[in-house]
């Protein structure tokens, strides 16, 4: 991937609807050559899908929380038992004092309470810690430009 590329995947996190006409004019590339490269990210699974973003309060998610999940066992196993909770938008095993740490939307903070429930009804589960936002400062997409690798001579 070279600095052409993230330079789309950057425009194209900025507004996914731009033509390839302005995608390429953006980066330097005829419409047809911005329309080759970005098919190439998507057969290479760089781009792995295109998202509308909803604000999460207009649609009854208000309430965000990131729950650490305690285990007696490992859940590397589980991530079908977390995702079958569709409040959960992210799962994650991780390193530390918790096992898994897990991203939750939900209207209410009761409606959040019974999603804490059924993760306890997870095989393995063995405690919960969750730590409610209130407010979200902003969230960010990766930027391809910050990790971009030295070109090969």
């Amino acid at each position: 991937m070279d600095h052409v590329d993230r330079a789309l995947l950057a425009q194209l996190q900025q507004d996914a609807t731009q033509s390839y006409a302005a995608l390429g004019q953006a980066v330097g590339l005829s419409a047809g050559a911005a329309h080759e490269r970005v098919r190439k990210l998507r057969e290479r699974g760089v781009i792995r899908r295109t998202a509308v973003d909803v604000d999460p309060a207009s649609v009854g998610g208000g309430v965000l929380a990131y729950v650490m999940v305690d285990s007696t066992s490992w859940m590397g196993d589980s991530a079908r038992d977390f995702a079958a909770l569709p409040e959960i938008l992210e799962a994650h095993v991780i390193a530390g004092s918790a096992s898994v740490l897990v991203k939750v939307r939900t209207a209410t903070t009761e409606q959040l309470q019974d999603v804490l429930r059924r993760i306890y009804a997870i095989e393995g589960v063995s405690g919960t810690q969750a730590t409610v936002v209130l407010e979200t400062f902003f969230e960010r997409p990766v930027d391809p430009r910050l990790t971009e690798e030295p070109e090969a001579p």
